[in-house]
């Protein structure tokens, strides 16, 4: 019975579908041969043909019969072809719905489907076109009396009784009336506008529409507000119709950036000549003028001007080299206002260059970074100070205040707001500024902790792989009224990441704002998930940290009045020395290896609301009263790859927006990007490239009795590579010494040497036991441009210092000229003494060039106070260095007259000889097949050596011979100079390899020492002792 049951049950529906249909079939016949006798009688041949007009192409032809065919054949029906159109017509509107036969089953035609549907709704009364007078007469009246009710309420002794009389008339008749005349004839076109601006409506808009016709009986104040609404909706769509067709940048429309003029001195023959240049970014054009209103004496085009050189002595002066009409480099010099001038000058002339540059991507940008602790409370609806940087601290000149920024980076706290309406306030203000619509890249919020990136549009297409995430750190790590959110993206090839943190507040909560910290970096998930054992402090090309971080001025509470007091006398430097953070970074306990621009602001924190005159720094409690004394809580840091391009322009805060107890806190920074590299080489003639990395020797703060391994990262290497085991020496103080004696050779994707010069080596020192990483670093390729280059790195994890690893790198790719980045186009001229001056009028050319650095190319800025570690140096570069080369410039011409450095007998050290038997494992010495010869004679395409190299500047103090080199004859009863270990020499660069402990000795030569500017040649200076620290006069 179970079996046979599912075989009855389709027995009885087989016979119910057939009884259905031989019910069904008699009327169908009917209703088709009735529908048959009307086509047939009333459509003519003329129909036909019109029918067949419709059909254009063949493929819709096609189309036709494939349907036609599909639907016959379903069945097991024979396909019927048709030899024309004609012939397809007619089967078409045949009896049977175009059906070469009949279906097996009915098929209800589409009269009687709409029949059946409108059947199945409930009757529905047809429209009335009449109104309800009684009512709308409720509601004239109800309104009249509301006006005149309030305007008994008024003192109208001073009107005359004719003009009372007739205000009481119009209120009472006239108004409601002509209101609800003029509200119904406008409605129904602005319904229509609506439509057409917004084809695909809305449920809601549609709601609205619907929603005043059927209200239009209720109140003419509630029609009103209708209409404002509706007003309102279709000014957006226009505008965003209209932005979206012709754009903020398109169409003929006035200049984003005017022409500015600024006014200079121009020094000739010792007296100074009043001059004025005009910098019109659109045309690319700089003009000289001597008259601020009069003609244009002379312009140069963006292209013949080929760098600004900035004095580092005088903030005020600036040199332009231009190409004159005999491809001569002419240098003018000129000195502005004040510093701020000359910075807005130079970030106006740098547009320019970027602008009309034929370079299809852009290997700079700008961004802005901005922080504020809302206090929840709604922010004000002009926060274009903050966007602009204007206000206390390091701002941008006004010159400067119309260039946008490529990337707004927007961080807030305590944000009362929702996501949708914040977004919308930061778009709206950057649109009214700048009029560029900004694309939103991501939005990320934890509780009211809140971060927000936009981008300009031509940038949309460049950034990939966006990523964002959040910690929380409140009490017990779950709750997320403290805590951190981040962003990471790629621009191009760049990888960036911006992390938003409210860490925890208090005085006293220190460590815990510390902990804080290392719980952000161990779990706040962004960037390359192949890249685990790397925090994210490794993991982007720049990393910027903001936020109310919260740290405090550690000063006891009866001092208030006296911090209040050097506020007001803008002596912040006592202050800045008590403030937690610094002090935390200064003991390598917190954001290490991070910087942070100079402050010269006043304390962020805590201020009396809806003023910036008076700080709150008591808080009544119910047992006591809290000290908040004014801090800086609100900061912003970053953390960049070793050897990029980094420049900040602004760092200070608001002094106008006064709704919170914070004030916002702006940065605005330069970076270096990577493009997208497409090679021109042809990759079948061209040399493979190989990346060597050799004689590494890591030193580890642990006892554990593991072996370890090196394990390599790099986006130009096709997998991480992994090292042999290493070789591990127990130190006494608790430091294990690994030596890692194999060499590593690495093979790029790409071996075009201007895309490796732009890489990064990532490095992780593993445990062989249960891969764990014991410390991570980074190398830039950069370092190793023309020769062997010895490295030094600080290993970290999580935040933390685990140790140090030394080695040598080596780059090997085919020989090219480097391509000039747009950033190099702004230079820094070291004021040195010892330097060459320009004679007044003489012409120079490039290869005449002075000393000329790019500070920032290197992570070197111009803060006063310690230079703090960077986690990195090279032998190439002296650290931290402020007249520090940027690896592509040119090299200085010293004393008047060309280098002699090649000529020194030193340098045969190391391109000669061999090594020594007793050679330490630690002394990082290359092969002898990595040797940095001296460039050809007659070929100036080929890169120059950098300054800063492995050799000495020493001479001998007779005139130079061509002595024998120092390996070759050595003479080991002379003492040798010694070299300074100290992380903060600046000018001294490093002694020949030969010459350090552990090597040969050079030969016995009484030197004269001229590293130092400010030395008098004839005093002989002593060798420094080891461990010594170097001062230089800066």
């Amino acid at each position: 019975m179970e079996k046979s049951l599912p075989g009855l049950r389709r027995e009885q529906a087989a016979e119910a579908k057939k009884r259905r249909f031989n019910e069904s079939s008699e009327s169908r016949r009917h209703h088709s041969s009735r529908a048959c006798l009307n086509s047939g009688t009333d459509r003519t041949q003329h129909q036909t043909q019109k029918d067949i007009d419709t059909i254009k192409t063949e493929e819709e032809l096609q189309s036709i019969t494939f349907d036609l065919s599909q639907s016959a054949a379903s069945e097991g029906v024979p396909i019927r072809f048709f030899s024309g159109l004609i012939e397809l017509v007619d089967a078409y509107y045949s009896p049977s719905m175009g059906l070469v036969t009949h279906l097996q089953f009915p098929v209800q035609r589409e009269d009687e489907m709409d029949d059946e549907a409108e059947s199945s709704l409930p009757p529905q009364l047809p429209p009335r076109n009449f109104t309800n007078d009684t009512k709308e007469e409720q509601v004239t009246k109800s309104l009249s009396d509301t006006y005149m009710a309030r305007l008994q309420h008024m003192d109208l002794s001073i009107l005359q009784e004719e003009h009372q009389a007739a205000l009481q008339d119009y209120f009472r008749t006239s108004i409601c009336l002509t209101w609800s005349n003029e509200i119904s004839r406008v409605l129904p076109s602005l319904e229509m506008a609506n439509r057409v601006l917004d084809q695909q409506l809305s449920p809601g808009i549609g709601h609205l529409s619907r929603q005043i016709s059927v209200d239009s009986l209720q109140s003419t104040s509630f029609r009103l507000e209708q209409l404002t609404k509706l007003l309102y909706s279709i000014e957006d769509k226009a505008r965003g119709a209209v932005y979206g067709s012709a754009g903020y940048e398109g169409g003929h429309r006035k200049s984003l950036i005017p022409a500015v003029t600024f006014e200079v001195k121009q020094e000739s023959l010792g007296i100074a000549t009043k001059m004025f240049l005009k910098v019109d970014v659109e045309s690319g054009k700089l003009f000289y003028k001597k008259a601020k209103d009069g003609p244009e004496d002379k312009y140069y085009v963006h292209n013949k001007i080929l760098q600004l050189v900035k004095s580092q002595k005088m903030p005020a002066k600036i040199s332009i080299n231009v190409e004159s009409e005999k491809e001569k480099v002419m240098r003018k010099e000129f000195v502005f206002e004040d510093a701020k001038k000359r910075e807005g000058f130079c970030q106006l002339l740098q547009l320019m260059k970027n602008k009309h540059s034929e370079k299809p991507e852009p290997d700079m940008i700008t961004l802005f970074i901005g922080t504020f602790n809302m206090g929840n409370a709604t922010p004000p609806h002009n926060l274009s100070s903050w966007f602009l940087c204007k206000g206390q601290g390091k701002t941008r000149d006004d010159t400067a205040e119309n260039i946008p920024h490529d990337i707004y980076v927007v961080g807030t706290q305590e944000d009362p707001l929702g996501e949708r309406d914040w977004a919308e306030t930061v778009k709206s203000t950057l649109r009214n500024m700048t009029n560029i619509s900004f694309k939103q890249v991501a939005i990320h919020t934890l509780w009211n902790i809140r971060i927000v990136v936009l981008a300009k549009p031509e940038h949309e297409n460049k950034i990939s792989h966006i990523f964002s995430d959040s910690v929380k750190t409140g009490i017990a790590n779950t709750l997320g009224n403290k805590g951190a959110v981040g962003v990471s993206f790629m621009f191009n090839g760049t990888k960036f990441g911006f992390v938003n943190s409210h860490l925890t507040s208090g005085s006293e909560k220190k460590l815990r704002r510390n902990q804080n910290y290392i719980s952000i970096l161990r779990f706040l998930n962004l960037g390359d998930k192949k890249l685990t054992p790397f925090d994210i402090t490794h993991q982007f090309t720049h990393l910027f940290w903001l936020g109310d971080l919260n740290y405090r001025v550690e000063m006891q509470s009866t001092e208030a009045e006296y911090i209040v007091t050097k506020i007001k006398q803008q002596q912040y430097q006592e202050l800045l020395s008590k403030d937690q953070l610094n002090m935390e970074m200064s003991e390598e306990k917190v954001f290490l290896h991070f910087e942070e621009e100079e402050i010269t602001f006043a304390p962020t924190y805590r201020f009396e609301r809806y003023t910036r005159e008076k700080y709150a720094y008591t808080k009544a409690k119910a047992t006591h009263t809290k000290y908040n004394l004014p801090s800086w809580c609100d900061r912003v840091l970053r953390k960049s790859y070793p050897l990029v391009h980094v420049v900040c322009h602004a760092y200070g805060c608001t002094n106008d927006i006064v709704t919170s107890d914070h004030s916002p806190v702006f940065a605005s920074y330069e970076v270096g990007v990577v493009s997208q590299f497409v090679s021109k080489q042809d990759p079948d003639s061209s040399v493979q490239g190989k990346i060597q990395i050799m004689n590494c020797v890591a030193t580890l703060l642990t006892k554990s009795q593991t072996r370890f391994f090196i394990e390599y990262h790099s986006s130009c290497l096709e997998k991480p590579v992994k090292t042999a085991e290493g070789d591990n020496t127990q130190l006494s103080d608790g430091f294990i010494k690994v030596w890692f004696g194999s060499q590593v050779q690495l093979t790029p994707i790409i071996s075009d040497p201007e895309y490796l010069l732009d890489q990064h080596i990532l490095i992780c020192v593993k445990s062989t036991d249960c891969d764990e990483s014991y410390g991570e670093g980074c190398v830039a390729l950069r370092a190793a441009q023309f020769c062997f280059t010895e490295f030094q790195i600080t290993l970290t994890h999580n935040g933390e210092k685990t140790g140090t690893l030394k080695g040598g790198i080596q780059l090997h790719t085919t020989e090219c000229k480097p391509t000039e980045k747009l950033y190099d186009f702004i230079k820094v001229e070291r004021d040195d003494p010892g330097s060459v001056k320009s004679k007044g009028g003489e012409k120079l050319t490039l290869s005449q060039a002075l000393d000329i650095s790019n500070p920032s190319y290197m992570g070197v800025s111009y803060k006063s106070g310690k230079m703090k570690d960077k986690g990195w140096s090279y032998s190439m570069q002296p650290k931290a260095a402020p007249g520090s080369r940027s690896p592509t410039s040119k090299h200085p011409a010293e004393d008047g007259k060309k280098s002699e450095m090649f000529d020194n007998p030193l340098y045969g050290s190391m391109a000669s000889g061999s090594r020594p038997k007793d050679q330490q494992k630690d002394l990082l010495v290359p092969p002898d097949s990595f040797v940095c010869g001296k460039p050809a004679e007659g070929d100036p395409e080929r890169p120059p050596l950098p300054t800063p190299r492995t050799r000495s500047f020493t001479c001998s103090e007779t005139s130079p011979q061509a002595s024998a080199p120092v390996a070759t004859h050595p003479m080991k009863a002379k003492k040798p100079v010694m070299p300074s270990r100290s992380d903060t020499t600046q000018n001294k660069p490093r002694l020949p390899l030969k010459s350090r402990p552990g090597g040969a000795e050079p030969p016995n030569m009484k030197v004269k020492d001229y590293r130092e500017a400010a030395e008098i040649p004839g005093k002989q200076r002593a060798p420094t002792r080891p461990g010594q620290t170097s001062r230089f006069a800066s």
